[in-house]
Parts: C-alpha cells; sequence; structure tokens
C-alpha cells in the first residue's frame, strides 16, 4: 500500500517522481503529491483520485522545476482522502518535508505534546507528526534529528524526507514498511519497490530495518539507528523492465495470467534434476525433514489459500499434520508450537505486515521458519531461516494470478520431497509425479486458449448481485480463491462454502438464477459434490462446474461444464484456478472496473 519515490540528480525531478509514482500504482492508493526544491524553496503539489489529476496539475512536472524530491501515493488510513490529508506533509515553516508509508502507533500521544509545544496540526493523519517532530528535534543536523525521531516513534514507517536547507541530500527511513534505494548515472533514487527505478538503474540497496539512507547526486550513505555509518552491498535487478510493462494486453492481470505457464516452468525446472526434486536453498538434510512433527502454514489472502491447498497436498502425500492460520491471526491466539515444527510463511512481497509479524513470533519461540517469497531481499526472504523463491518476476496487478500459481508449485516440490525423504511415496510414484508436474505449464496454456469460451460465459453474469462457489477437499480450496477473485475485482458479493456444509444453513441464500460455481476435480468425492449439485439445481441454481476430462457424469447435474486436463489429483489447483480467474477477469471487464487497480485494495499490505 502506498507509494515512495525520491530522486536527486541532474535531471529534472518532477517528472522522474511521476513516472517512478505510475510504477507504484499497482500499490494501492487514493491520492498523490509530490514536493521539489526549486532553488529557494520546496514546493509541494497534491490532488486527491488518480495519479493523472496530478500529472495534468503540474504538466506532468513541468511546471515544477528542481532538481531534487520526493512523492507519494497515499491510501488513506489516518484522515479520508483530501488535498489536505494527502502527502507530502511540511513543518509549520515548509523547510522540512515527509512522505510516509505505514502506521505511526503512538501518532496521538506524540501530538498532543507537540501541541503542548505550540505545534499546530493541518491534516488529520499521523505522518504530520513525523514533519513536527523533525522540526522540534532539528539543530541543524538532519542525520541527528531522523535518529532521535526513531527513537520516539512507534510503529511502521518508510520515509522520505527533505530539509530546505540541505538541498543536496534526500534522506531515506526505513523500519518495517519496504524501501530501496537505486544508484543510477544522472542520480539516485528511493522508491518502495523496484518497478519504479527500474527505467534508471537496475542497481540497487535495500534498506533493513532502522536504517537510514543519505543520497546526494554523486555518492550513497547508509546509517543505523545510532547515527553509525554501515556498509551495504548492491544488487543488480536482472529481470527486465519490459516484466513491468503491459506488453500489447489491455491490462497486467490478463497479461499475468498469460505468463503463468513461464512462471510454472521457471518455479519448477531449477528444482527438478535427474528425476530428483533438489531445492538447495531449503539447506534442510534429510535427518531435519524426517524429524519435523508439525507444520504450521501461515499467510494472507490468496497465499493463504494457497496453505489450504497445501495442507491437503503435505498431509497426503508426506503425512505430516499441518496447521495453516491466516496470519493476522496467528500470533493472537498463543499457537502452540512443538519445538520439531516447521513454520511456513507465504508472501508475494515478502513484506506483509501481518506475515512478517507471525515470522518473528515463530522466531521468538525457537521454531525453524521457512519463507516462500517472491521478491528477492524481501524481509521475509531475509529474516526466514530459510527462503524458497518462487521466481514469478514483477507482478503488477492488485489481484494475483502467477504468484498465486508459482506459490502453488512451490509447495507442491516441497511435499514431495518431504513425501520421498520420510519414505511415504515410492520411488516409482515419484517418477509419475514428477511427470505430471512437468506437464502442468502446457496444461495451463491449453485452458487459457480456451478465453472466448469464458468470456461467452462471464458477460451473462455482468449483473449478478450474488456468485457462490463450492467444492469438497482440495476443491473447497480452489473455490476460496476462485470467489476472491471475482469479488476483489468486480465488486459482486461471492463466498465459498464446502459443499457439504452447504444444507447446515447456506442452501438458504440460493434464489432461482444464482449462479453456483462448483469445482469437482477430485475423484473420490465426485459422488458426494454432484449430490450437492443437484440440491442446489433443486433450489433454481445455474450451475457452473469445473471438473476433470473423462467426468460425463456431471454433465447431467450442472447446467454449463469446464473441463481441465487429467493431473495428480493433489495438483488440480493449479489447473481448475485458471477459468475461475478468467470468468473473474471477464466479467470485471465487462462491468467497466478497474482490473488492475480495484478500489480499496493494496497490492503490498504493509500494515496492520
Amino acid at each position: 500500500m502506498c507509494g515512495i519515490v525520491g530522486y536527486i540528480g541532474e535531471s529534472q525531478a518532477a517528472p522522474i517522481l511521476l513516472e517512478g509514482l505510475s510504477k507504484l500504482e499497482y500499490r494501492g492508493y487514493d491520492s498523490a503529491g509530490i514536493a521539489v526544491y526549486d532553488g529557494e524553496n520546496i514546493k509541494v503539489q497534491k490532488a486527491v483520485g488518480r495519479l493523472k489529476v496530478l500529472s495534468e496539475m503540474t504538466h506532468d512536472g513541468a511546471t515544477m522545476q528542481g532538481v531534487v524530491g520526493i512523492g507519494h501515493t497515499r491510501w488513506a488510513t489516518h484522515g479520508a482522502p483530501s488535498n489536505t490529508n494527502a502527502h507530502p506533509h511540511y513543518n509549520q515553516a515548509e523547510t522540512i518535508v515527509v512522505v510516509h508509508n505505514g502506521i505511526i502507533e503512538n501518532y496521538m500521544k506524540l501530538r498532543k505534546r507537540l501541541e503542548t509545544k505550540g505545534y499546530q496540526f493541518l491534516s488529520e493523519t499521523d505522518t504530520e507528526v513525523v514533519a513536527h517532530l523533525l522540526d522540534y528535534y532539528y539543530k541543524g543536523e538532519p542525520l541527528e534529528a531522523i535518529t532521535k525521531i526513531m527513537h520516539r516513534v512507534e510503529g511502521s514507517y518508510a520515509l522520505g524526507i527533505i530539509f530546505k536547507d540541505h538541498p543536496e541530500q534526500v534522506y531515506a527511513v526505513r523500519k518495517d514498511s519496504p524501501l530501496i534505494v537505486g544508484h543510477g548515472k544522472d542520480g539516485n533514487l528511493i522508491a518502495s519497490d523496484v518497478p519504479a527505478v527500474l527505467k534508471y538503474t537496475r542497481n540497487v540497496y535495500f534498506i533493513l530495518n532502522e536504517e537510514i539512507a543519505v543520497l546526494t547526486k554523486e555518492t550513497i550513505g547508509f546509517y543505523n539507528v545510532d547515527g553509525e555509518e554501515i556498509q551495504k552491498e548492491c544488487t543488480t535487478i536482472d529481470w527486465d523492465i519490459n516484466a513491468a510493462e503491459k506488453g500489447g494486453y489491455e491490462h497486467f492481470m490478463l497479461k499475468e495470467m498469460y505468463e503463468q505457464p513461464q512462471t510454472v516452468r521457471d518455479t519448477l525446472n531449477p528444482r527438478i534434476k535427474e528425476g530428483s526434486i533438489v531445492i538447495e536453498e531449503l539447506g534442510m538434510s534429510d535427518e531435519e525433514i524426517q524429524k519435523i512433527s508439525k507444520i504450521h502454514i501461515v499467510a494472507c489472502g490468496s497465499a493463504y489459500h494457497v496453505g489450504v491447498t497445501a495442507k491437503y497436498v503435505f498431509e497426503g502425500m508426506a503425512r505430516i499434520p499441518v496447521e495453516v492460520d491466516l496470519a493476522s491471526e496467528f500470533r493472537y491466539r498463543n499457537p502452540i508450537l512443538e519445538k520439531d515444527a516447521l513454520v511456513i510463511i507465504i508472501s508475494q512481497s515478502g513484506e506483509t505486515a501481518d506475515s512478517l509479524a507471525a515470522l518473528r513470533e515463530a522466531k521468538i519461540r525457537g521454531v525453524k521458519t521457512l519463507g516462500i517469497v517472491n521478491v528477492v531481499g524481501s524481509s521475509i526472504a531475509r529474516e526466514a531461516d530459510k527462503v524458497m523463491y518462487t521466481w514469478a518476476g514483477p507482478e503488477i496487478a492488485v489481484a494475483t494470478t502467477k504468484a498465486y500459481s508459482a506459490q502453488l508449485i512451490a509447495t507442491y516440490l516441497l511435499a514431495v520431497k518431504f513425501a520421498q525423504v520420510r519414505g511415504e511415496v515410492l520411488e516409482e510414484e515419484v517418477t509419475g509425479i514428477l511427470k505430471d508436474l512437468q506437464k502442468l505449464p502446457e496444461q495451463i496454456e491449453m485452458l487459457l486458449s480456451h478465453k472466448e469460451k469464458i468470456q461467452r460465459f462471464a458477460n451473462r453474469y455482468i449483473a449478478a448481485k450474488d456468485v457462490f462457489f463450492v467444492g469438497r477437499g482440495i476443491d473447497y480450496a480452489i473455490s476460496m480463491e476462485g470467489s476472491l477473485k471475482l469479488k476483489e475485482i468486480s465488486y459482486i458479493h461471492s463466498e465459498a462454502y464446502a459443499a457439504g456444509e452447504l444444507k447446515h444453513g447456506t442452501i438458504s441464500l440460493i434464489e432461482e438464477g444464482t449462479l453456483v460455481a462448483a469445482v469437482v476435480t477430485q475423484e473420490d468425492l465426485y459422488k458426494k459434490t454432484i449430490s450437492n449439485i443437484v440440491e442446489l439445481r433443486s433450489r433454481g441454481a445455474f450451475v457452473l462446474a469445473v471438473t476433470n476430462t473423462g467426468n460425463t457424469e456431471i454433465q447431467k447435474a450442472a447446467d454449463y461444464v469446464i473441463y481441465i486436463p487429467q493431473t495428480n489429483r493433489y495438483f488440480t489447483n493449479s489447473l481448475a484456478i485458471i477459468p475461475l480467474q478468467l470468468f473473474s477477469y471477464y466479467v470485471s471487464v465487462g462491468k467497466g472496473c478497474d482490473v488492475d487497480k480495484p478500489r480499496n485494495l493494496a497490492k503490498s499490505v504493509t500494515v496492520e
């Protein structure tokens, strides 16, 4: 959520800030603003709404001259979206300007104290407290003032700061909220995420917790919370800038759906060698794997749905008991973590606040942790004992598709590896399992090639008020993700239910013509789910079934059937989710919704 960009160099700052912010629009926002030092004063321009409003107001940055600046896209937390609440925020003298991602938890206490000292607040935000607190501590040395506020402020923050007295420098500060520094030929940049700087450089530094970066046109210095200089290694970003562009597709989401076959290949291929699964980065001996008594999977949103699928796969294949927790609930239920347990944290960004907090809780309790993440150098990747990357590349659309598919593959590989080591599958069985895994990319391509059929079906339900998804076992996990996709990008009320629970109350919601998507891929559960479908149709539901090729019996029960290719029963999520993604996409397009940036949502949720 929210986005920060900063620049200092030889070029005009405002166009670079606007360009960088445009690459962070996927993070979610409701207002935007930039601040530029014009040689005499720090000028600020802000606007509610999309970034294009700010671009038009400033003539694409041409009206704000200067080579030093910071910019921000805000997702409202403290105070409604407005010009006053939008970032950047000044101190009273307009000599210090700040942009901020995160939440200052003790802002009200700090605000009241500052008010007793004569400070006046214009906004409702917690960020303005930082600007005034910097002013209070500033005695001519910016770094000293910054370290002092870091000792006073509680919560999460990524800050970009300019001091009028030091226009040759831009300051960046990080605690929990992600922030990077880019080292370019014509200047240096700060940003919330890599896509914002790729046009200007591939050389980046990842700022860690409670670290400060000081940028000039030529240099970058790093300091800890006590103001002591520290050394950092530069990372070269090796994925192509085109990966963060639409590439001719109407939306990023559609592009990313079509990238899923390659994403699956990239996650699979390096880990299958000579007929065996080799996960080098796992760094766990066979003895350690054999000793695992329980697995806890912790995640949010779609990653949580991956975890629900993984529970069935790990328990079915490797016979290891698994608990799956929403990261936002994990700490607060005081979980019982055995000493030989493994906690797996799944996160696309590697910065999800609740997931990161759960990881830290597990580490405090002395339990081994494994992060499954997409972003190299992210907080979860750095702090977990072990990390497994999904290699999905940048995912720009807020609604995840390819990162979800890559996470599924990662959990399949782990489950098969663990099953092999623990003797739960025979070697000859592994050969067949690996063949099924390696067929998935081609099978996904085939399903994507049938998009017109799904588009025609989706057009019938653009005006739907309620849609329900049902399934049993892994099919229930698929239904959860299918439901989430529809509601988050089309704003249609949608719910997923375990099919066996329908008669325990929820079937009362079915009316004449209500669309129900039934996922039926688990062969041993065909008859039971078909029985549920018959119940639904008898109460007026129109049933769309997603099932395996060969399940002809379902044609008598459902109104419309989409077939997926045959695969191992544990891997059906990777195929069944594709038509459900396409269905949600085409309903959203048909309604005229903002597919890539749905209202009120953010790509990376870096606050609780």
